[in-house]
């Protein structure tokens, strides 16, 4: 509510008056895009959107606890600028006796990286940061990393790891591209299906990402300082800019983030991103009044490195983020913009450009999964996933469509062609029956399959069905 002007303020001119009543106002709620009551002026149809909730509702009651399911989510769907779409289903317990909200709050994981990344590009149209400069010019603890390099025993033929010097420096846009040679610790995701295909590689490999398993200090308890100079010890897995495996090159571009803007990562994102954004549920744990609308993990017990009910040591750029439907569709809103929303402007034209451009030359090999890659009809810019096949992929829409998940299910991806933004917020276990019925591919047809008519802008590019 805009507070009632004192008799004073009627001394002021008009536009004097204008002003202060705005300063008044207070930030914006989160999710004021404009909502329509009929899409189908943006090109969408009501029955095609009304088919969602339904196809979760029934994916919730095919999995009974305890499935490793949180039975409930919310999705927001925008198209032209409009929320089109913006529905609570289910349940924000396990027990399923407290009902999904709009603004529920969800761990997102790796949809922390999206948000780091604009972080870092903010500082680059700062002309504080350079993306091509060694990681260590920030960091010197980092500069002097060596590789890990596989070595057979001749005698035993028993594989081991050698460290040699790098060919060249990790640099900041290594990290922004998880081109670094910065690993996780072992996951099922850090191979190509099958393993690879030399056997003692795959060896070798693993026991560099053992090694980032005991020896990396990753805990909320720590600071990120701390996490950074426990790495220096260790090897990296491949050559700086030689291959693209996802990893803690993001976590560490936070580190990058703190020591160039002087300010902890938590403070940088507030004041440039979630503050200008109106972003009002988003950061890295969540407040005591906010308790309530916190969704439940997906077991009974949260892993102590993402118990968000408290305030971290560990500012996680990576993963460590909570958001809403709402807040982190303002921001896909601002990226679709060209870096502004509502007057604020975050990031520059050129910075989105650059952030959702191939950034990953036929020379680099890509240890990926299936989220990137000729499989998926994917590459990977400086922060998301870019679809760059218009056939080969898992999930439909156009070519430059950019998108990211999260670790227990939470997902967003941007169509610049058809001006189309989804979100899907839900928490389920990774590896779960539950979790593989609400693969992204899910809500994405169901959002496609209701485009109904194009809009004006849509008018070069039909629909994808």
């Amino acid at each position: 509510m805009i507070p009632r002007p004192s008799r004073s303020m009627h001394l002021l001119r008009p536009f004097s008056i204008l002003i202060l009543l705005l300063s008044l106002a207070g930030p914006a709620a989160s999710d004021d895009l404009a909502r329509v009551t009929d899409p189908q002026p943006l090109g969408l149809s009501a029955a095609g959107l009304g088919r969602i909730a339904p196809w979760y509702q029934a994916r919730f009651e095919a999995f009974p606890p305890p499935e490793g399911l949180v039975p409930g989510a919310v999705v927001a769907i925008a198209k032209a600028g409009k929320l089109a779409y913006l529905q609570a289903i289910g349940f924000q317990d396990r027990a399923r006796t407290i009902p999904m909200k709009i603004d529920s709050i969800f761990w997102i994981a790796s949809m922390s990286k999206p948000v780091t990344s604009v972080a870092a590009m903010i500082l680059v149209d700062d002309g504080r940061l350079d993306l091509d400069a060694p990681v260590g010019r920030y960091l010197p603890e980092l500069a002097g990393m060596q590789v890990g390099v596989r070595r057979i025993d001749p005698a035993t033929g028993r594989t081991d790891y050698a460290l040699e010097a790098p060919k060249r420096p990790m640099t900041v846009r290594d990290l922004l591209r998880h081109t670094s040679g910065l690993i996780y610790p072992e996951l099922d995701f850090a191979y190509p299906a099958g393993g690879l295909a030399d056997p003692s590689a795959d060896a070798g490999i693993r026991m560099i990402h053992m090694l980032y398993g005991w020896k990396a200090v990753y805990r909320r308890d720590r600071t990120l300082a701390d996490f950074v100079a426990s790495l220096a010890g260790l090897p990296l897995a491949h050559q700086p800019g030689e291959v693209h495996e996802y990893g803690w090159s993001v976590d560490v571009l936070g580190r990058v983030i703190e020591v160039v803007s002087g300010r902890p990562l938590d403070q940088f994102m507030q004041a440039r991103i979630f503050d200008p954004l109106h972003m009002v549920d988003t950061g890295f744990f969540v407040p005591k009044q906010k308790l309530d609308r916190l969704v439940d993990a997906p077991m009974p017990e949260r892993p102590p490195i993402w118990e968000v009910t408290t305030p971290p040591k560990l500012f996680a750029g990576g993963a460590g983020l909570v958001s809403t439907a709402p807040d982190y569709l303002r921001f896909c809103q601002m990226l679709l913009n060209g870096g502004e929303l509502d007057g604020a402007r975050v990031l520059s034209p050129r910075g989105v450009k650059e952030m959702t451009t191939n950034a990953l030359p036929e020379t680099i090999s890509i240890f990926g999964g299936d989220e990137v890659g000729a499989r998926a009809g994917t590459t990977f810019g400086l922060g998301f996933a870019i679809r760059t096949d218009p056939v080969s992929s898992w999930l439909p829409g156009k070519v430059g469509t950019f998108a990211w998940a999260g670790h227990w299910g939470t997902y967003f991806w941007i169509d610049p062609a058809e001006q189309l933004i989804g979100v899907q917020m839900i928490q389920a276990t990774p590896g779960s029956k539950a979790r593989r019925a609400l693969l992204p591919s899910g809500i994405n047809h169901l959002v496609y399959g209701a485009l109904s008519a194009r809009t004006p802008a849509d008018a070069t590019a039909p629909a994808a069905r």
